[in-house]
């Protein structure tokens, strides 16, 4: 039995994420009989090597991303004006050879509100999706594709291109990959990150990172500084993008966060025990206060119209 107790219904993804992680912080330990065990299989050989190679293309990554500092101006020597020139020149036909796939660079902002999602092509063949009431930028460099979350939800169909991996900066936490599907929430309260298919890299914070495999998610709360991790079913997976969320086993607090992003500042959520209330259901994205109503039939808990116009709920 694997020391994560990983089921028949957990993907090979979801298990070598949780071994290569294991094995990564405790590397000067002697190898665990479980672990060889599970790697003889070939298919897990395969998707743990695949977890290898992308650590390793994201730490070339991070030395890629470190500046450089300049060097001493000199006094140019005659003649070395052209020789500059002439090197300059190499350089540009060089890159114009575009050695490896080719990224055009691309800036664009983008901002959704309460009408909806809306779906765009990227130029490298991604497609992003991205949810109600969201601001995101985007930013791709020669090196690396850089889409920044300031606030909301999206799910993106990366293209592969290991040349030039892809990045999602949600304030300091950082979200590397280089070909996959994934979904990011991000909101006052927690960061939330769900992957749908390949291996994606979490980092919410400069201590802290995780490596997610298919059907995997992990939710980090901004306030007490806690990294939790769950299997979903593989229809979870931004599955909003329908139009319809289903959940199970949820909790009450971070499925009112969720709410928020459909009517923000009007579902308030008392403290307390009912945080933790566990919630099973669907919502319609386009009526979330159906859900809401429907609460006090599913819960102990009770909801309160107050004189704000804001919907709050309390214990019952």
């Amino acid at each position: 039995m694997s020391p994560f107790h990983t089921s028949d219904t957990d993907s090979i993804d979801a298990q070598a994420a949780l071994w290569f992680t294991r094995n990564r912080d405790a590397h000067n330990a002697p190898a665990d009989p479980a672990f060889s065990t599970w790697h003889a299989v070939p298919a897990h050989a395969r998707a743990y090597a695949e977890f290898e190679a992308l650590w390793a293309d994201l730490g070339e990554l991070e030395r890629l991303n470190k500046p450089v500092p300049l060097p001493v101006k000199k006094t140019p020597r005659k003649g070395f004006g052209f020789a500059v020139a002439t090197a300059a020149a190499i350089v540009c036909a060089l890159f114009a050879l575009n050695l490896g796939t080719p990224v055009a660079l691309y800036q664009q902002p983008v901002a959704t509100y309460r009408e909806g999602a809306k779906t765009l092509l990227l130029p490298d063949g991604s497609t992003l999706t991205v949810n109600a009431n969201t601001q995101l930028r985007i930013d791709f460099t020669a090196q690396v594709r850089n889409i920044y979350l300031e606030q909301g939800q999206l799910y993106i169909d990366v293209a592969p291109n290991k040349e030039h991996p892809l990045v999602v900066h949600a304030g300091d936490a950082q979200i590397k990959v280089v070909g996959t599907g994934f979904d990011v929430r991000r909101s006052q309260r927690q960061l939330e990150v769900s992957v749908a298919h390949g291996q994606v890299a979490f980092m919410p914070d400069a201590k802290t990172s995780t490596l997610l495999g298919a059907q995997q998610q992990a939710s980090y709360d901004y306030a007490k500084g806690t990294l939790q991790t769950h299997t979903l079913n593989a229809n979870e997976v931004g599955n909003w993008r329908s139009g319809h969320l289903s959940f199970r086993n949820r909790e009450l607090a971070s499925l009112v966060d969720e709410l928020d992003l459909y009517r923000p500042g009007v579902i308030e959520l008392a403290s307390g025990p009912l945080e933790h209330y566990k919630v099973s259901g669907n919502l319609n994205t386009a009526d979330p206060l159906a859900l809401v109503k429907a609460l006090p039939a599913l819960i102990p808990v009770k909801t309160v119209l107050l004189d704000s116009g804001k919907i709050r709920i309390e214990p019952r």
